[in-house]
């Protein structure tokens, strides 16, 4: 579990990362198409990681609580604070 954890946080950074590369590239180049794709590809991916994260494992920010029931965004621990040991 820890390391599917872990899996998907990288995942996220990745993804992450290279939407703000591609960002910086589209400023620059709005028009290359291939760019486009590569960003949109790369959105989509990080929108089905952070649901797939959050879904098994809570919200990353306030705004990914997915309860109507319980304000999830207080339960411990918090994204960053898993360890080795938990």
């Amino acid at each position: 579990m820890e390391n599917d954890r872990k899996n998907l946080l990288r995942r996220l950074q990745i993804c992450d990362f290279t939407l703000v590369e591609c960002n910086l590239y589209l400023d620059t180049h709005p028009d290359d198409q291939d760019a486009l794709a590569y960003f949109q590809k790369y959105r989509k991916m990080r929108d089905e990681t952070k649901a797939e994260y959050t879904r098994k494992y809570g919200p990353i920010r306030a705004e990914d609580v997915i309860s109507d029931t319980t304000w999830t965004w207080i339960d411990s621990p918090w994204p960053w604070e898993y360890t080795e040991e938990a």
